[in-house]
């Protein structure tokens, strides 16, 4: 009797497991999680495009300070 109740709770827990693997395999679920993942994604890439293009801002203006290139933009070509 014992043994027929675990393989019952068994099969029902494992039933209840596969039914749960498959709803989340359902395109609409899929679908959310590819596009919440993209938009992080894209959200990465604008910071760090953002603070590269920040820092090579500022180090062109070391370099320009230090080279003395600001008078050069005044000089007609």
């Amino acid at each position: 009797m014992i043994r027929r109740l675990f393989y019952l709770s068994l099969g029902a827990f494992l039933a209840f497991w596969v039914m749960r693997r498959l709803q989340a395999l359902h395109p609409d679920h899929v679908a959310r999680r590819t596009a919440a993942g993209a938009a992080g994604m894209l959200q990465r890439v604008r910071d760090f495009t953002s603070d590269a293009l920040g820092e090579a801002a500022v180090r062109e203006t070391e370099l320009r300070a230090r080279l003395g290139l600001d008078q050069a933009e005044d000089t007609p070509r």
